[in-house]
């Protein structure tokens, strides 16, 4: 089993895919990953290479800087 995706420790640099199956919460995922670029929230990363760097982009993003794509196969 996966662990959980915690949204508000999640990584928002690069690109990111977030493949689950029906109703396991993958618009709440989004939506709240969202968020957190608007409002520019990001706490340092605890572990791995990059311990102690910043989660988030160095200003909250706008709606025009940001891409999310959703798709059915």
């Amino acid at each position: 089993m996966a662990n959980p995706l915690n949204t508000l420790r999640f990584p928002l640099h690069g690109e990111r895919l977030i493949e689950a199956s029906a109703g396991t919460g993958k618009t709440y995922t989004i939506a709240g990953l969202y968020l957190r670029l608007l409002l520019g929230h990001g706490p340092l990363i605890e572990e791995g290479v990059d311990a102690g760097q910043p989660s988030a982009h160095e200003r909250p993003l706008s709606v025009t800087e940001i891409l999310v794509v959703t798709f059915t196969e």
